[in-house]
């Protein structure tokens, strides 16, 4: 990244670090806390996740930290959607598995155009290589397919396939929350050397795409908690741009 965008990361890193995590995180707690578990013990994940690291990269905000976040995040809402609090059953293990494998690749391609579509080939032929069935492997897909904003989703084929894919595009889009003003969106700026008065001039097109993602969220969980992290991160969005017009005015200038 470059020097004045590390810079201004880390500024709006101190800004987001005053307003306290979206409830999601607290409420939901036991949920979370084993979805992480699970996501470090089980061996097919494991492996999906040695694969993934491997091919993603930061330049668009979209590396392993930010499919890390969203894996953990969809684990956490099968297991809210399912009312599994922290002892599910072997179905809802499965369905965990399968959502977290949907996590791990879903911006496999990123850089690509039709980036959600074009992953979901990718996907259909990584997982060939893993332990699922046909149907499984499908509903994965299916899900990565469905995870781009303001686009009508596939419909799925089964009500797995549905749960997958409605929690899958929540934990995503979770990301346009605060994680959106820290991190993705000075990576994405910094990758396409844009200068920061173009970005500012951007700026409130920006907001209002954000604003619109509040309307969008497909589970019933992430309906409830989605909202609160866009609010979250607009207001962290409102502080960081008065910091730039005050501390960064030369190099909007």
């Amino acid at each position: 990244m470059d020097a004045i965008y590390a810079a201004i990361s880390d500024r709006a890193r101190r800004i987001a670090a005053r307003y306290p995590p979206p409830s999601f995180y607290t409420v939901h707690s036991r949920e979370h806390a084993f979805s992480r578990r699970f996501f470090e013990a089980d061996d097919t994940v494991a492996r999906l996740h040695e694969y993934a690291a491997a091919r993603l990269d930061d330049d668009l905000g979209h590396g392993l930290c930010h499919v890390t976040k969203v894996t953990l995040d969809a684990g956490t809402l099968v297991l809210v959607e399912e009312g599994a609090g922290g002892r599910p059953g072997r179905e809802t293990l499965r369905r965990l598995l399968l959502v977290q494998c949907a996590g791990l690749l879903h911006d496999i391609a990123r850089k690509e155009k039709d980036h959600a579509l074009r992953g979901a080939e990718m996907a259909s032929q990584i997982l060939r290589d893993y332990p699922l069935s046909d149907e499984e492997a499908g509903d994965v897909c299916r899900a990565i397919a469905n995870h781009e904003a303001f686009k009508t989703p596939h419909a799925a084929g089964t009500l797995q396939g549905g749960l997958l894919s409605d929690c899958l595009y929540d934990a995503d889009k979770f990301r346009w929350g605060p994680d959106n003003f820290t991190d993705t969106v000075w990576h994405m700026i910094s990758y396409y050397k844009a200068p920061l008065s173009v970005f500012l001039s951007r700026y409130s097109s920006g907001i209002e795409s954000i604003i619109r993602i509040k309307s969008t969220f497909r589970s019933a969980t992430g309906r409830l908690y989605g909202p609160e992290f866009i609010e979250t991160g607009l207001a962290i969005g409102e502080e960081i741009y008065r910091m730039l017009r005050e501390e960064f005015s030369r190099e909007t200038a």
